[in-house]
């Protein structure tokens, strides 16, 4: 037999291949088709960019990043042979955020009516890579997708007040919800425990606010002991707009949450002008519901949360603000003849309306300034304010009473997307948490719109969010372990139609979803154990 046609034929019988079941996207896509054959993505391709604009030239690059860190080659820039092509087609039909992408023997063409969706059908095709770190061909089945999310809200929310993060691991925060197609990080920026922001009009928020004297050890709810360590942390403006522009490069609106009117022991302990009584007030070292709020009845607390929100919306272009709204106590309204005069002087008969009062006009504030206000359910009470969104995170009820009133929601109950509740009934074998019992397939069961809601009703349904509270989680390693693999539970709800979605196919795909996880040196949960 002549040699070359010998290893022609070794070459054939012997190559890689991969096969429909290597196929293990999350979140499902909305049309998938396995065509024949397969394409060997290698060093010797090269992209083609049409048009080759900032924006394709920036999601090239962030391919050829991973590339390059885990398998160890680059595509070449507008070569030719084989081929990788981004295009933007304005004449596609499924959205700014819908891609499609197929892969054939001679390449691969990713298009879509906007960036974001060649972003996203780049995070699909790095799913679609075998999870061999440093191979230098990578056998991709050939195949067909067409895709676009159900929901224009996917948010994961991380809480950096009781426990702060450094902003490298912000960005890898966000990286990691950027494989998953969410589109907004929901920063908690201020609390109870500490005050995370720089605001330059208010020096002593960082000085002050932003430190806490010592720290609560073990449960809440069993424990007196603290461990007489300073703690805290914040991030300077100059960092805030670097991580906003990281997000943004991946197409992630980060919306900030700033605390009021309860919550705000921190920033009391700094201004202490700001409460009813003058204090004194401290950043507090243990967790729960606290008492000292900002005062509702002087006009120096609206003038210090509006002097706030102006260096924050100069910080955030997200189009909602977050501002709270929960968990605040009455007892020092009820006892302060400001407040009481401030009920008396607006026609107000309870403090619930007081609190109306308040949300309202920082509200009315943020929409003079082209802003919308979000907020937790509790704004429901004694009245929701004009143009505000509510995040339903006490069960249902208050997204659905929320719609009712034509308001725009986020679903995030916390029986279904709390993700520092524990993993495993098996408490004594997982990592401390607040209580709870979340398991995997409880997240992905989660429907976020009302099976009872007309077409009508359905569309004030923004989305959905998981929030990550961290009274518990004092490390990154431990926000990784809760997060994952709930995160892709999340994701694949608020991606992927209701009738695309099936738990035994899904936990096929996040098993081998768990090797690259690996790879990319990220720490999860594995749901088997």
């Amino acid at each position: 037999m002549n040699k070359k046609i010998g290893m022609f034929l070794f070459l054939i019988c012997f190559a890689p291949l991969v096969h429909s079941q290597d196929v293990h996207i999350i979140p499902a896509p909305a049309s998938l088709k396995m065509l024949k054959g397969q394409f060997v993505l290698d060093k010797d391709c090269s992209f083609k960019l049409s048009p080759a604009n900032d924006d394709l030239l920036r999601i090239s690059g962030f391919f050829n990043d991973y590339l390059k860190e885990y398998y160890g080659f680059n595509l070449k820039n507008q070569g030719s042979g084989k081929q990788v092509s981004l295009t933007l087609d304005p004449g596609l039909d499924n959205g700014d955020e819908g891609y499609k992408l197929t892969v054939g023997p001679k390449g691969i063409a990713i298009s879509a009516a906007k960036a974001a969706g060649i972003f996203y059908g780049i995070q699909t095709l790095e799913q679609l890579l075998p999870v061999t770190p440093g191979a230098g061909e990578l056998p991709i089945a050939a195949l067909d997708i067409t895709d676009q999310p159900r929901f224009k809200w996917r948010g994961s929310m991380l809480d950096v007040c009781r426990h702060f993060f450094p902003v490298s691991f912000i960005k890898k925060y966000i990286d990691i919800l950027a494989m998953y197609k969410i589109n907004t990080f929901h920063w908690h920026l201020t609390d109870d425990q500490g005050w995370r922001i720089e605001i330059k009009k208010y020096p002593l928020l960082a000085e002050v606010s932003a430190w806490r004297d010592q720290t609560l050890v073990g449960h809440s709810g069993t424990s007196q002991q603290y461990d007489g360590i300073e703690y805290g942390g914040f991030y300077t403006q100059d960092q805030i707009r670097d991580v906003v522009k990281y997000a943004a490069d991946r197409y992630i609106t980060i919306v900030p949450e700033i605390e009021m009117p309860g919550h705000s022991s921190a920033a009391l302990a700094a201004y202490p002008n700001l409460g009813c009584t003058g204090g004194p007030y401290q950043v507090q070292g243990s967790w729960g519901i606290f008492k000292d709020v900002y005062c509702a009845g002087k006009e120096e607390t609206f003038q210090f949360l509006e002097d706030v929100l102006d260096e924050v919306m100069d910080l955030f272009p997200s189009e909602y603000i977050h501002i709270g709204g929960d968990e605040c106590p009455k007892d020092a309204w009820k006892q302060c003849p400001l407040c009481q005069k401030r009920m008396k002087d607006n026609g107000l008969k309870d403090e619930q309306e007081l609190q109306s009062y308040f949300v309202t006009r920082i509200c009315n504030y943020l929409t003079s300034k082209g802003r919308r206000l979000i907020g937790w359910d509790e704004i429901l009470e004694g009245g929701i304010a004009p143009q505000a969104a509510v995040m339903s995170w006490r069960g249902v009820s208050g997204g659905i009473d929320a719609v009712k009133q034509h308001h725009n929601v986020v679903m995030t109950p916390n029986d279904y997307m709390y993700f520092d509740h524990y993993q495993s009934r098996d408490t004594k074998n997982e990592p401390l948490a607040i209580g709870g019992f979340l398991p995997l397939q409880k997240v992905y069961s989660y429907e976020p719109v009302p099976e009872d809601f007309t077409p009508e009703e359905a569309k004030y349904i923004l989305g959905v969010q998981a929030n990550l509270w961290t009274e518990y989680i004092p490390n990154t390693q431990k926000v990784e372990y809760m997060l994952l693999p709930r995160l892709d539970a999340l994701a694949e709800v608020a991606w992927s139609s209701a009738g695309n979605r099936n738990y035994e196919n899904f936990t096929n795909r996040l098993v081998k979803e768990y090797g690259r996880l690996k790879m990319l040196n990220i720490n999860f949960r594995d749901h088997r154990k």
